[in-house]
């Protein structure tokens, strides 16, 4: 009797402490309610948290042509069902019109949380505090495990990193060689001069199509400055060169080309539609002075082969570096920083975000994205990967990052450069010009 009645005690024991058991656990899910959202933290089986997150709102701002919104679009798309919890709010634009937008909102301090930065701008956004420094989101949102110290380091302003370098560039002509045929010119010697391309254009003009759409001034005027072991900044600040005759000869070549009919005018450019309308695009000029990661969208719009080539020389190989294609910065004004910083992760790491993007901002950075892209990517990317390779072993350093007035300089130079090719300036004339009120926005 005794026996039966303890083994009793000992069951409803075991009864209380189950019950007792229950009740912890429904406090437990009480206490994890977040009383100023509502949030609610469930525990699975294995004892881990899994937490609502907050709905974000991320705007990124680019420029760029037609193909690059659509691809950039599409890996928007991507990041949002990948994070169900971000949405992310598109701006773009062409490059002119791009830096008019972002003017009035960094001085409303409402500039989008990722911001598309070059070069030749991110000095100056950075000086201005309008950037937010990267140091403490690399190595943790964004993993540089495969990316090499000298690409994240080709972001850097004085002490910090404002901008994740996105890829790495290098300048070229791209050009269709099936046009190039007709004007009686099997192929562009690799090591052709100035003359050479001066005598080539002549062809095509007597073809009655031009050679080329002109050159982008402050450019390709550095480029021809490194040729002759000068630059277009200097380290002490000012300009890079002290000889006003480079800046003759460069602009005199480039005016002619013009007045001969072999390049465009400046009236003819003012009037194309979009790129679609471009004259090389058309198969009414041979090829284009650009960016490589510039290449695939060429022949994706022109919808026929396209050939790259290196730039004249003499000194081509002083005059090519390799530039960061471009930046993904963070505005220091941006609420959500880490999120911003988790979508440039996602750009630069992701495998499949890579495979719509295939370099449009430069050859990937990543090691385990280009190995993974080999086997993926078209034959136009292909040629873009050679050339990058290519220009690797026929260039030499880039030099210290542009000064906070380069975009200032940039204008100065476009300005002139059309009022050359409009006849209303001659090369001189601008050269004086150039030196004196470029001295003056640079000190």
């Amino acid at each position: 009797m005794k026996k039966w009645f303890v083994l009793l005690i000992g069951f409803m024991l075991m009864v209380m402490l189950v019950a007792c058991g229950d009740s912890n656990d429904d406090a437990a899910v009480e206490a994890d309610v977040d009383e100023d959202n509502g949030a609610v933290a469930e525990t699975d089986d294995d004892d881990t948290a899994v937490e609502e997150q907050e709905d974000i709102t991320l705007r990124i701002a680019w420029w760029g042509d037609q193909p690059r919104h659509e691809l950039t679009n599409e890996v928007i798309e991507m990041f949002q069902e990948q994070n169900p919890h971000i949405k992310i709010e598109p701006e773009y634009a062409g490059w002119d019109d791009y830096w008019q937008r972002l003017a009035p909102q960094a001085a409303a301090n409402e500039l989008p949380d990722i911001i598309q930065m070059d070069l030749s701008r991110i000095t100056q956004y950075a000086d201005n505090n309008q950037l937010a420094d990267l140091t403490p989101y690399i190595g943790e949102q964004i993993d540089v495990s495969n990316i090499a110290d000298t690409i994240v380091s080709g972001g850097e302003v004085n002490d910090g990193i404002y901008g994740f370098n996105l890829g790495v560039n290098a300048v070229g002509f791209h050009y269709n060689p099936a046009l190039l045929e007709e004007l009686g010119v099997d192929e562009i010697p690799e090591d052709w001069t100035w003359d050479d391309y001066s005598e080539i254009s002549e062809k095509a003009a007597d073809a009655g199509v031009y050679f080329d759409t002109g050159m982008k001034a402050d450019v390709f005027f550095h480029y021809y400055l490194r040729t002759h072991g000068h630059s277009l900044y200097g380290a002490d600040g000012g300009l890079g060169y002290d000889d006003d005759q480079l800046f003759i000869d460069f602009f005199t070549m480039v005016t002619d080309q013009v007045e001969k009919g072999l390049t465009p005018t400046p009236d003819y450019l003012a009037q194309l539609s979009g790129f679609e309308d471009d004259p090389v695009v058309k198969g009414e000029g041979v090829g284009i002075w650009q960016w490589s990661n510039q290449f695939v969208g060429l022949q994706q719009v022109a919808g026929v082969p396209f050939n790259m080539h290196p730039m004249p020389g003499p000194g081509a190989s002083d005059g090519l570096f390799l530039k960061p294609s471009m930046y993904f910065s963070i505005a220091e004004n941006s609420e959500h920083k880490e999120a911003a910083a988790q979508f440039i992760d996602f750009w630069v790491n992701d495998i499949e975000a890579n495979k719509i993007i295939l370099g449009d901002r430069g050859v990937p950075g990543s090691s385990a994205v280009k190995d993974a892209l080999a086997s993926e990517v078209s034959e136009a990317q292909a040629a873009i990967f050679e050339y990058i390779e290519w220009a690797e072993q026929n260039s030499s350093d880039m030099g210290p990052p542009d000064p906070a007035e380069a975009g200032q300089i940039i204008d100065l130079l476009d300005n002139l450069a059309e009022e050359m090719a409009y006849g209303q300036a001659t090369p001189e004339d601008a050269a004086d010009r150039f030196r004196q009120q470029a001295e003056g926005i640079l000190n």
